[in-house]
């Protein structure tokens, strides 16, 4: 295959799958008529059925994989058994070079796994973290970890911070970074042993961040810091939170205006203004969340998330390839260890001054 940029696309994976991938597909070519897609699952229902969409023949190969990991398989139970997988060959195909980064909607705990076996970790990072970019009223945030780790620790928040430094400085563009701890209140004495250790770590540090200290659940909306810090079990329960009550109020606002007539004559008048909301607030136009802290693109889509949200992940995996943002970021993550004066993987340590 020839192009500027070849993604391989695990097929399979998501709710609705496959049909959504390549719809998904068909969107991201428009947006990106140089990239190729290597599409990962069962040939004899995939193959018709990119036969069947338009153009499509001419940017994907259909490569054969037997099974298809569940949503509901352990991360264990699908590293030991998926080799064949529409998941293991796609993230096995960065690994041997047959493509720049790899995307998928299924199973998070299996992806985050096998891609970690496949595609190692960088130098200093313990366990990657899924990381979004999310609306707020300053502008955009990233916020980490959003799944990938249900527990962590100490170090791991603490690699979680810098990573998101570095992520916002290079993708959001933002010249100097604030960093908050996501926590159940601001106070020093809120939250686990663990969070608070974390923030004496990061307040006590000689690494060149900013770090504000515990923030709350509501100040990820404020934009009162630029890189949200969580574990994986916190932050996904924050994500899915905020999508669900961004439906509601647009349930509400659209149940407001078909109440009747004189509503309804007032919504032609306001609806450039409520398409803009919408569109700002889209949970499909966030859609796409990167594996930070491995050797490898590796992007993550919501499994329940339709073509126009699989679209936008493509392309998230489209842009952090052509930027070479995996390059950058273990350029940067290096700098900030040599400005802290300490050795890759040995944070705590430079926390500790």
């Amino acid at each position: 295959m020839s192009g500027s940029v070849i993604l391989s696309l695990d097929a399979m994976g998501g709710d609705q799958s496959p049909d959504m991938v390549l719809k998904g597909v068909q969107v991201a070519r428009k947006r990106h008529p140089d990239a190729r897609y290597l599409l990962f699952g069962d040939e004899s229902v995939l193959a018709p059925l990119v036969a069947r969409e338009s153009g499509l023949a001419s940017v994907c190969e259909v490569r054969h994989a037997a099974t298809v990991v569940g949503n509901d398989e352990k991360p264990s139970q699908a590293v030991r058994r998926g080799r064949d997988s529409s998941l293991w060959q796609s993230i096995q195909a960065v690994k041997d070079g047959h493509a720049a980064g790899v995307v998928s909607a299924g199973n998070t705990g299996a992806f985050m796994a096998m891609a970690k076996l496949a595609l190692r970790t960088l130098p200093g990072i313990d366990r990657p973290a899924i990381a979004a970019i999310m609306p707020t009223a300053r502008g955009d945030c990233v916020a980490l970890d959003m799944g990938a780790n249900a527990e962590c620790s100490t170090d791991n928040l603490v690699q979680f911070a810098v990573m998101g430094e570095v992520f916002a400085r290079t993708v959001l563009g933002l010249q100097n970074p604030t960093i908050g701890l996501l926590n159940i209140g601001a106070e020093d004495q809120k939250g686990t042993e663990t969070l608070r250790q974390a923030a004496a770590l990061l307040r006590e540090s000689t690494l060149p961040i900013r770090f504000q200290g515990f923030i709350e659940g509501d100040d990820i909306g404020k934009g009162s810091v630029d890189v949200v810090v969580t574990d994986g079990f916190t932050g996904n329960v924050a994500l899915k939170a905020i999508e669900g009550t961004a439906k509601l109020y647009t349930s509400f606002i659209k149940g407001a205006f078909q109440s009747a007539l004189l509503p309804r004559l007032g919504y032609l008048l306001a609806r450039p203004a409520i398409n803009k909301v919408r569109m700002r607030t889209d949970p499909r136009r966030y859609n796409g969340a990167m594996f930070l802290g491995l050797n490898g693109i590796a992007v993550k889509s919501h499994g329940g998330t339709d073509a126009l949200g699989f679209a936008n992940a493509v392309s998230v995996a489209v842009d952090l390839v052509t930027h070479g943002f995996n390059e950058t970021i273990k350029g940067e993550f290096m700098k900030v260890q040599r400005a802290s004066g300490v050795a890759p993987g040995d944070l705590e340590r430079a926390a500790n001054g």
